[in-house]
């Protein structure tokens, strides 16, 4: 690489740096800038990346770097360009941000010979059981005028952002497919991003069947082998389509032409550790960079994308009609307050809902039932005292698992066995209250016993693999009642379900969270989405106990613009996103008074730093979970109309209010 005596390292820990080190003789020939390579920090041995070489130091005594971990990976410098803007952006270090763009596997130097035993990592991806078989079709003219502006972008190597705006079942996969096959003609790569890649077994199975070989797939079930391998495929350019959640976004790509986020409006595309980024926003960045088209998919936009879109920073495309212009099934909404009058107690299933789910049975139809959460029964209390049983390390009711007969925390996995006599004043009156999947399963169990009924949520499908022959048995018609959560909302295509019935549609709406409306139209609008998808026409039945509400109102008439009109306005009124920026700060530690007391001092900082009061500061508070794990939770919520506003007076305030005992978190733009 040249006489570079110097290498300026950043590594993986919330440090600015970069640190210096010098080139040993032996490294010299392969060192450059982009080198992965392992160097001694502290007492420890740390995984660091090169991000400047340089002749002179003025630092006496400095270390040497260790070892370079493999000499046939680097990183370019469009990565290290888009990784420098997230640690600007969502505030991290500049190695924090490049580690999350590197795979583990990687960072370790662990070499592909090394995992051979690991054949059965492909498991998962290959996704045989879907009918790969799938041609060119001819795009309708709605389809053929997106295509048509995507590629002339394209063409013209110019930066845009395109909103496909298109309902459930529009073709917005064919208009992916045929904008990629013209990318490849163009010599260029693309990179595919997906919620969730287990989710999205027909739409690989797609991508497979039109690109064959072209394709690689990058996904957390891969195991070290295959995703070394994946990635010197990608890095090589023999790969020139990446498919793959969140993390494929910082795939090596050769000559990146597009970028295409499927269902953009998912949160699942949000990081939860740090760097704490958003993948979308991310795309758009690297496709910036690299003068390529971006794609952002969704029949149900985040109102911050569609938002954009109005302003004119992002150009929308509309697909307002399904294939083959088969219709939006009818929705009904069942309003359960009167049912519950009815019926003297609360049901799970409405009259009409039970109708239309024997009908359909009866003549082989196929039926999803969808509810928002997992387990049996919401929480357990005590009809006496009202005491709920609750998770001794975080502030959250637990959640009772029948197959299991225990207690269980969704946040921390403490378990306990349900007791029968109350905690807190002795009484034998503890009630099961709340609705889970298996309580949903074992009633229509009872209420259909010649169906076949299968659930799907989290805790039914941990096994490798099981995921993928739940859909399996239910696409050859094995399965009569799909019972689920979030799962089956979206992506699925399956053309003998004719009937869809959500439980309960108001479960997201009572979360304490700015976005609860918004959530609860995309979840609704998704779900109904899954029904109607053949020539039998479809049906989605809502039950709801807030049935006026403006969301389920929208979801009722497929109505995205009604409930985008209604939303934007209560967001500008109360100045939440997109019309500023947020940050969350959160603070942790074991006692509450000393939490409470940093987030007061923090505040105080905060406060001295805005000089030109253009950031507003709320809090501190407790957060909506006030403990979890046993750490008590205080938030401060920053507001802004620019992030970076935010982040440049942070950096001063937190240095200044280090406090042991008290972690503490930014979020910058939270989901």
């Amino acid at each position: 690489m040249g006489n570079y005596k110097f290498a300026n390292i950043v590594i993986n820990r919330p440090i600015e740096g970069p640190f210096t080190y010098s080139i040993p003789e032996s490294l010299k020939e392969d060192l450059e800038i982009g080198s992965i390579v392992e160097v001694s920090f502290g007492s420890k041995t740390v995984t660091g990346y090169v991000v400047g070489l340089s002749d002179k130091c003025d630092i006496e005594k400095i270390k040497p770097i260790n070892s370079i971990i493999d000499k046939t990976l680097r990183i370019d410098s469009g990565m290290l360009e888009l990784t420098k803007w997230i640690s600007r952006y969502y505030y991290s270090s500049w190695g924090e941000a490049i580690s999350a763009a590197i795979p583990g596997v990687l960072k370790k130097g662990v070499s592909v010979k090394r995992h051979k035993k690991e054949k059965h990592d492909e498991v998962s991806e290959e996704f045989e059981f879907i009918d790969g078989s799938d041609t060119h079709l001819t795009p309708n003219p709605e389809q053929q005028q997106a295509l048509d502006s995507i590629i002339n972008s394209m063409s013209g190597r110019l930066h845009k952002v395109f909103l496909l705006h298109g309902v459930t079942g529009s073709g917005k996969t064919e208009v992916y497919l045929q904008s990629i096959a013209y990318a490849l003609e163009l010599g260029f790569s693309s990179i595919i991003l997906v919620p969730e890649i287990s989710l999205t077994p027909q739409t690989v199975a797609r991508f497979k069947a039109r690109f064959g070989d072209k394709i690689a797939v990058l996904h957390s079930r891969l195991l070290g082998s295959k995703r070394v391998s994946e990635w010197k495929r990608i890095s090589s350019g023999e790969a020139r389509i990446i498919i793959g959640a969140r993390s494929a976004i910082f795939a090596p790509v050769k000559d990146l032409g597009l970028v295409v986020v499927d269902e953009e409006h998912e949160t699942s595309y949000k990081q939860e550790d740090v760097p704490r980024y958003n993948a979308r926003d991310v795309a758009i960045k690297r496709a910036e960079l690299s003068n390529a088209v971006v794609i952002l998919g969704s029949a149900t936009p985040s109102l911050e994308s569609f938002h954009a879109a109005k302003n004119g920073k992002f150009t929308i495309i509309e697909l307002s009609e399904r294939i083959d212009s088969r219709l939006l099934p009818a929705v009904d909404i069942v309003d359960m307050r009167e049912e519950m009058t009815r019926a003297k107690k609360i049901p799970i299933f409405s009259q009409k809902l039970k109708e239309w789910i024997g009908k359909d049975i009866a003549e082989k139809k196929q039926v999803i039932l969808f509810l928002n959460r997992r387990g049996f029964s919401t929480f357990i209390n005590c009809r006496k005292c009202g005491y709920v049983i609750k998770c001794k390390r975080c502030s959250v009711t637990l959640t009772y698992h029948f197959d299991k007969k225990k207690l269980a925390c969704h946040h921390c996995n403490f378990t306990m066995a349900p007791p029968e006599i109350c905690p807190e004043c002795n009484a034998s009156y503890m009630k099961y209250w709340g609705l889970g999947t298996e309580k949903v399963e074992s009633e229509a169990h009872r209420l259909f016993p010649a169906a076949i009924i299968e659930r799907m949520d989290s805790d039914a499908t941990r096994k490798r693999g099981s995921h993928d022959k739940a859909l399996s048995r239910f696409k050859d018609g094995q399965i009569d009642i799909l019972i689920g959560t979030q799962m089956i909302a979206k992506g699925l295509d399956f053309p003998k379900v004719t009937l869809v019935g959500v439980i309960s549609a108001d479960t997201a709406l009572n979360l304490p969270d700015f976005r609860s409306a918004e959530r609860t139209f995309n979840l609704l609008t998704q779900v109904a989405g899954r029904a109607g998808r053949s020539d039998l026409g479809g049906r989605v039945i809502i039950q709801s106990y807030t049935p006026q509400h403006y969301s389920i109102q929208a979801a009722k008439t497929h109505d995205y613009n009604a409930f985008y009109d209604k939303e934007i306005s209560l967001r500008k009124e109360l100045y939440l996103p997109p019309f500023c920026h947020m940050v969350a700060l959160t603070l942790r530690g074991r006692k509450e008074e000393r939490v409470f007391k940093a987030s007061d001092s923090l505040r105080a900082s905060l406060e001295k730093e805005n000089k030109s009061k253009n950031i507003e500061i709320l809090g501190p508070a407790p957060s909506p979970i006030s403990k979890m794990k046993g750490m008590y939770r205080w938030a401060i919520f920053l507001r802004s109309e620019n992030a970076e506003n935010i982040t440049s007076i942070l950096k001063k305030a937190l240095r200044e209010n280090k406090t042991s005992g008290i972690i503490i978190t930014v979020d910058v733009d939270p989901s």
